[in-house]
């Protein structure tokens, strides 16, 4: 996730130059058919694309809303699930009487999951947090993160029943174990639903074909400064369309994506701090990007 304005800035250009340059060679070749051929057929009346300008606008507008409601709720869930995994380690020490290796699964959960929604292997950070013996029964699982919550929710019953501790109290942990699951389910939501083919492509389909329409409806009246004006217009939609393309996907390594590498480090170090294990050193930004 980008978190510096200047850096975000010059990812957007960066992203945003290739169509643009092409875009402007475009207008260029447009110029000179009108100014110095005298093309007639590029004669065209500019109301037709100041309507569909208005229109492509207004899709994008839509399309950008569609797919920010996706990062945020994907943001919101992410939320939850570093709230009660830092209420589990709290519940661990205090209730159960220790269980330093449920703390410590609880403390990978977080990066299996991240790994699950963003189709890439799992780091280190599992294999040294996760016994042997439980990372054997996770990874024999295809889903790998609910496996890591059913590990953790039988080491809270062995744990209830070896010390007889209340039901009050193992509900309470349960339920925290609950929630969690309904937040990886909200993730998962999200991940196996894409955005419909009307709000993914065709946004990128029309915006290229209004820049390629627009110099021909802007040459009568900017003439040989076409590029600039057409140029100015075309990075705005381009921006417009490659905002909401990469919103749409909260789960790639993106520099617009969710931080949930940060996001699972920091739960990393909330929950192995407070059991006197030495904690991996906080994930600083990299170029205005947090990952």
């Amino acid at each position: 996730m980008i978190v510096n304005r200047r850096h975000g800035l010059t990812i957007l250009l960066r992203e945003t130059l290739p169509p643009l340059l092409i875009l402007a060679l475009w207008d260029l070749v447009v110029v000179i058919l009108f100014q110095v051929y005298h093309q007639e057929w590029m004669e065209q009346p500019s109301l037709p694309i100041s309507l569909m300008g208005s229109a492509l606008a207004l899709f994008l507008g839509m399309r950008n809303n569609a797919a920010y409601a996706r990062w945020w709720e994907g943001r919101s869930l992410w939320g939850t699930i570093t709230n009660n995994c830092r209420s589990f380690g709290r519940e661990a020490a205090s209730l159960l009487g220790g269980r330093p290796d449920l703390a410590r699964a609880m403390a990978a959960y977080p990066h299996v999951l991240r790994a699950a929604l963003g189709n890439y292997p799992t780091g280190e950070e599992v294999n040294r947090l996760l016994t042997p013996e439980m990372r054997e029964k996770v990874f024999a699982c295809s889903n790998t993160a609910n496996a890591v919550l059913y590990q953790i929710g039988l080491g809270v019953a062995e744990e209830v029943e070896l010390k007889k501790i209340d039901g009050a109290v193992h509900g309470t942990v349960d339920r925290i174990l609950s929630d969690l699951a309904n937040a990886q389910g909200g993730l998962e939501r999200i991940r196996n639903t894409p955005l419909p083919v009307q709000y993914s492509i065709l946004p990128n389909m029309v915006t290229h074909l209004f820049c390629i329409v627009l110099p021909l409806s802007a040459v009568q009246t900017l003439g040989w400064i076409t590029p600039l004006g057409s140029s100015v217009i075309g990075l705005l939609f381009q921006a417009l369309d490659r905002s909401g393309r990469d919103l749409q996907e909260p789960f790639t390594t993106s520099p617009h994506a969710l931080p949930m590498h940060t996001m699972a480090r920091t739960i990393e170090r909330d929950l192995l701090q407070p059991i006197g294990n030495t904690p991996p050193p906080a994930i600083v930004a990299t170029h205005g990007v947090q990952p």
